[in-house]
């Protein structure tokens, strides 16, 4: 009989430590692609401002940087912050750029493994971004941040025993979970799709029984397995653009809470 062996959900998600095992400092794919996820950025942008400073007008990693700042400025800062979001620009570039290669390697031969696919990333991204819009509500609006958040202007006071605590969930609670979920989610079920192509092409061309009558049969999971792949490049940038962009409302919304 002929049966699809199928890794359990540990296999694709937990990886061996490679030093440190058991230890606060352990060491493993995931933690390696986070790495490379600060170092690639940090690489590039040192290399575009090191040839910017020679040649004025920008051409390979320079002009491939200059566009993705733009991009940033023009599609996630201006139209979420206004143009007092610009000392944001910094802070929602490297979170766009760590996310998306962190979720690119998951299409990288040998890697296959998007680092966001683990909670860990994206729950430091999402706390980060909480206590972001938090300190800049406080910082420009003070005490009155909390009360123009909870109390919104306009609404009857009766309401207010509802609206509150509706208030109060949905924007210091539900927002950095929404955050997490979301960039988790999308991409551990994206990773898992990819495997179970990928072990069904194969399964289907190695079968030591029937073989060739199931040979023609991987023909269908394989070009599922290529469609998908593309489908998950475009994740992967859409949902670095998505967690950028909301970052970006909630701060723009903690600058200006009256709008």
């Amino acid at each position: 009989m002929f049966a699809l062996e199928f890794p359990s959900i540990e296999e694709i998600v937990v990886w061996p430590d490679w030093f440190g095992e058991g230890t606060f400092f352990a060491f493993n794919k995931i933690a390696f692609i986070s790495l490379l996820a600060v170092i690639i950025p940090t690489v590039l942008f040192w290399l575009a401002a090191r040839k910017g400073a020679k040649n004025p007008v920008p051409r390979g990693v320079q002009n491939v940087v200059e566009s993705s700042v733009d991009f940033v400025e023009k599609q996630i800062v201006l139209p979420t912050i206004g143009p007092d979001g610009m000392r944001y620009l910094p802070m929602l570039t490297a979170m766009f750029f760590f996310i998306f290669i962190g979720n690119i390697f998951e299409v990288i031969p040998t890697s296959h493994m998007p680092a966001n696919a683990r909670m860990a990333n994206p729950l430091v991204l999402a706390m980060v971004t909480w206590a972001m819009f938090i300190g800049v509500g406080v910082k420009h609006n003070g005490l009155k941040y909390f009360k123009d958040a909870l109390f919104p202007p306009g609404v009857p006071k009766a309401l207010y025993l509802l609206v509150t605590p509706i208030e109060f969930i949905s924007t210091f609670l539900v927002r950095p979970f929404s955050l997490a979920v979301r960039l988790f989610a999308n991409m551990l079920a994206g990773h898992i799709l990819l495997v179970t192509f990928s072990v069904l092409t194969l399964s289907l061309l190695l079968a030591e029984t029937m073989q060739f009558a199931l040979v023609p049969l991987s023909i269908a999971p394989f070009f599922g397995l290529v469609a998908f792949t593309a489908f998950e490049i475009m994740v992967s940038f859409l949902q670095a653009y998505i967690f950028a962009l909301l970052a970006g409302v909630y701060i723009g919304g903690a600058l200006h809470p009256a709008h």
